[in-house]
């Protein structure tokens, strides 16, 4: 190992980053530690338990026990205008946003990343439980993103947009790790974050509810909420054909399957009022305030323009299953470019369109306005707006945002 190499290691004040810095230390490396403050707006934070202040001092302290420099950045700016404001712009569309697979490709490996190339560094590393390969391919070095050992913090999901650029430089010390050893390492070393409880969603929204978050610029507007009956008859063409493989079907069956379905009020009676469609997502149960129902209520389509929020009784209702999605063209992005599928061109992968889903089997199509993915299976509460993440084995290939 070249002592000389620099790593940057992104210090959250976790017991994951803590024990990244130490592991890299073990390995040789020089290491600096950097706490990234990404968040102070107190007008919109609208809860006091946003503990960015306690995590920079467990970060400062975990690099103090580790004698490795140490600094404080301020990216607040940057993550309002490339993750906030995405946020409120998604959500005002009727869009369900996944902003923890745009920090890191916008702020830490990104911003974050320019940041610690100033300071001459050769490397980032994160506290993210994935594995980076390296392979060689007509004598080119292709970088690998792979699924962390521990199948329960796996979090590739959250990198899948990252380039090869990115992963070059990108190091991921605790990926072949479980978080029990994770844990064990630290308290081993009595770093101050060894029994310290996981961070859970965006740290500015703290743990105020969604919907209060996204008042701050989004304003409630009463409307309906409505009930469409499992009989519906836009259902009968969901269905894939018997008999015929995906590669075969016409764009017109494509686009049923994978296209988000389009419903009019008169196909629905409405059941109850809402405070805003644009507080609700594909898939949702909770916050609907609506009893005597019998069976749950699921969300299975919103519209932000006529202010409405369409919904089905039960979690088997076939308004909240799809065998299919889309991903227009400008959207679709491969880790693995060399793996790109061509129009014209099909290919199978495993995939996923949330974090810690089970991988499922499924048909991707390339044509000429994007990619159609087709699911052996089909997939409960798939929303505008999210990442669908193909996987061959343990190894993310690419990603896209669902139209």
């Amino acid at each position: 190992m070249n002592t000389k190499k620099r790593v940057v290691v992104g210090l959250s004040g976790g017991v994951d980053s803590s024990v990244t810095a130490y592991l890299l230390q073990q390995e040789g490396y020089e290491v600096i530690g950097m706490f990234m403050k990404n968040w102070h707006d107190e007008s919109v934070t609208i809860s006091n338990e946003c503990p960015w202040m306690e995590d920079s001092t467990d970060a400062m302290l975990v690099a103090e026990k580790l004698g490795i420099p140490f600094q404080a950045i301020d990216l607040s700016e940057e993550y309002r205008e490339r993750i906030v404001d995405y946020m409120f712009s998604e959500y005002k569309s009727g869009r369900t946003p996944n902003p923890d697979v745009l920090c890191n490709r916008e702020i830490k490996f990104d911003i974050f990343l320019k940041a610690a190339q100033k300071l001459k560094a050769d490397y980032v590393a994160t506290g993210h439980y994935c594995q980076k390969g390296l392979i060689e391919k007509e004598g080119k070095t292709i970088f690998q993103l792979l699924a962390g050992a521990d199948p329960n913090k796996d979090q590739s999901y959250f990198l899948c947009q990252l380039d090869q650029s990115q992963l070059a430089k990108a190091l991921f010390p605790i990926g072949h790790l479980q978080k029990s050893e994770v844990r064990r390492i630290a308290k081993e070393q009595d770093l101050i974050t060894a029994d310290k409880k996981d961070s859970q969603g965006l740290c500015f929204i703290g743990k105020v509810r969604l919907p209060d978050f996204l008042q701050q610029q989004l304003k409630p507007k009463k409307g309906d909420i409505m009930v469409i009956p499992e009989t519906l008859a836009i259902y009968e063409a969901m269905k894939q054909p018997a008999g015929i493989s995906p590669e075969d079907y016409d764009q017109e069956t494509l686009d049923t399957i994978c296209l988000p379905i389009s419903y009019h009020k008169e196909q629905g009676e409405k059941i109850a009022e809402h405070n805003g469609a644009h507080y609700f997502t594909v898939g949702q149960r909770k916050g609907l305030h609506v009893g005597g129902t019998g069976k749950p209520l699921f969300v299975i389509a919103t519209d932000t323009k006529e202010n409405l929020i369409y919904t089905g009784l039960g979690e088997d209702h076939p308004g909240l299953m799809r065998h299919g999605l889309f991903v227009p063209t400008e959207d679709i992005h491969w880790i693995r470019e060399d793996l790109a599928l061509e129009v014209g061109e099909s290919a199978r992968y495993l995939g996923r369109i949330r974090y810690r889903q089970p991988l499922t089997e499924a048909t991707l199509i390339r044509k000429e306005n994007g990619l159609y993915i087709l699911f052996d299976k089909a997939q409960k509460g798939i929303a505008a707006g999210q990442f669908v993440a193909w996987y061959k084995d343990n190894e993310s290939i690419g990603s896209g945002v669902i139209a």
